[in-house]
C-alpha cells in the first residue's frame, strides 16, 4: 500500500513538473475568456527566422513641420506607424522638381535627454539632399515625437528592425504624402538604399538578412559582434560593471536561444552590395571587428567594398568625413546607375563640424546603443 501511495505521489509531482514546463513553453488560453493569452514567449516573434516569415505591409506617411529651409533642400518631420504606434523621423528633400533615390538613414546611440530628430544623421542627410537624394531617418520609439517604447528592453531592441522594415514598406506611399503638401520632389519608385552608423549598422545588416532584398547599403563603423556579446562588450565603463545588464541578458537566455537573435548567424541571407568604412583608431567599434566581418562576408562571396582610415575615430571627424561621404554617395550612384552632380559645392562639400551622434562626447563613453538603452530602462544611473 505504501508503495502505491509513493508511486501516486511521484506521478502527481511529475505531472505538475510537466504541466509547469508546458505552460512555460506554450501559449495558454484562459477558460475565462476567448483568446486571452495567460502566458506567452512573446519575443519568439522577433527571432530572425520568425521575422523572415513576417509580413511588413507598411502604411501612410505623414509630413509635418519644416525644420530647416535652405536654397537646395528642406528638412521636414515625418511620421509613420509601427504596429499601431506612431514613429517620427527627419526627411531631407531636394527642392528641385524631379525623381530621386531614397536613402534610409539609421543612426547609432543617442542620449534621450538631448535627442532631437536628425541627431546622428542630419549632417550627412543634408549633404545627400544637396546632391540628389531624399533621406529618411527614423527616430525609433521613445525618441523624438514618437510614441513611448515598450517596457521590455529586449523587445525595444528587436523593434528597431521592425521599425525600419515598416518604413521601407511605407515608402510606396511617400509620393502621395509629398503631393499632398505641394512638394515637387518625388521618389523615383526604383532606387532605395540604406545607410547605418555604429549600432545603426547592425540594424541595417539585420534588415538585409530579414528582408533578403538587394538595397545598396553603406555602413560606417558597424557594430558587428554576435549578440549578446555586442552589448556586454561595453560594460566596463559603467558604475556596476554591467551587473544589471548581465542579469537582463541571463533572464532572456533562460527562455530564449540567443543564437536565434544574433545577426552573425544569418549573413548568408544578405544579397545586397555593401560598402564598409572603418576608422583605424576607433575605440567604440575596434577595427578588428570590421576586419572580421569583411573577411566573413568575402568568404560567403558577398559583394563588399572596405575602406580603413588610419588614425580615424568613430565619428570620422579627424579629417576623413568628406572623403567617406564622397565614397558613400559614389557607391549609391554606382548601384543606382545615375550620375553624381558636378558642382563646386560637391567638390568642397561646405561641411561644418561633423555631428554624427549629436556630440562627440556621446561616443567617447564607449557605450553601445542597446546597452545604454538597457541602462536607461533599468535606471542604473540617470544620466550618462
Amino acid at each position: 500500500m505504501k508503495k502505491m501511495i509513493i508511486f501516486a505521489a511521484v506521478v502527481a509531482i511529475a505531472g505538475i513538473i510537466v504541466g509547469v514546463t508546458y505552460v512555460k513553453q506554450q501559449k495558454i488560453i484562459s477558460p475565462l475568456g476567448k483568446g486571452i493569452l495567460l502566458q506567452e514567449k512573446k519575443l519568439l516573434q522577433y527571432s530572425y527566422t520568425a521575422l523572415q516569415k513576417s509580413l511588413f505591409s507598411g502604411g501612410e506617411i505623414a509630413i509635418g513641420d519644416v525644420i530647416k529651409d535652405k536654397e537646395e533642400f528642406s528638412s521636414y518631420l515625418f511620421y509613420f506607424n509601427v504596429r499601431g504606434k506612431k514613429v517620427s523621423g527627419l526627411m531631407n528633400l531636394p527642392k528641385k522638381p524631379g525623381d530621386y533615390p531614397v536613402i534610409i538613414m539609421i543612426r547609432g546611440y543617442a542620449d534621450k535627454d538631448i535627442y532631437e530628430p536628425g541627431v546622428g544623421t542630419s549632417h550627412g542627410g543634408e549633404l545627400m539632399a544637396e546632391n540628389g537624394f531624399i533621406t529618411l531617418a527614423p527616430d525609433f520609439l521613445g525618441y523624438g515625437f514618437s510614441d513611448k517604447e515598450p517596457p521590455d528592453a529586449m523587445e525595444d531592441r528587436f523593434l528597431t528592425y521592425v521599425t525600419v522594415l515598416e518604413l521601407i514598406s511605407s515608402i510606396k506611399n511617400l509620393n502621395a504624402a509629398l503631393e499632398n503638401i505641394g512638394l515637387a520632389a518625388r521618389f523615383d519608385k526604383t532606387n532605395l538604399g540604406i545607410w547605418g552608423h555604429s549600432n545603426g549598422g547592425q540594424i541595417a545588416l539585420s534588415v538585409l538578412e530579414i528582408s533578403g532584398k538587394e538595397y545598396p547599403t553603406a555602413l560606417w563603423a558597424p557594430v558587428s559582434k554576435p549578440f549578446p556579446y555586442s552589448i556586454l562588450y561595453y560594460t566596463d565603463d559603467i558604475p556596476d560593471h554591467g551587473r544589471a545588464l548581465r542579469k537582463v541578458v541571463a533572464d532572456f537566455e533562460k527562455d530564449y536561444d540567443a543564437e536565434k537573435y544574433s545577426f552573425t548567424n544569418y549573413l548568408d541571407r544578405i544579397k545586397a552590395p555593401l560598402q564598409i568604412h572603418q576608422g583605424g583608431a576607433d575605440e567604440e567599434v575596434p577595427q578588428k571587428w570590421s576586419d572580421t566581418l569583411v573577411e566573413t562576408l568575402k568568404e560567403k562571396e558577398k559583394d563588399v567594398e572596405y575602406f580603413v582610415y588610419p588614425g580615424e575615430v568613430h565619428n570620422f571627424d579627424q579629417g576623413n568625413w568628406n572623403l567617406v561621404m564622397q565614397r558613400t554617395m559614389t557607391f549609391y550612384n554606382k548601384w543606382f546607375r545615375t550620375h553624381l552632380k558636378t558642382s563646386a559645392r560637391y567638390d568642397v562639400f561646405r561641411t561644418p563640424t561633423p555631428r554624427l551622434s549629436g556630440t562627440s562626447a556621446i561616443c567617447s563613453k564607449r557605450i553601445s546603443s542597446l546597452q545604454l538603452g538597457l541602462i536607461y530602462k533599468f535606471q542604473i544611473f540617470s544620466r550618462l
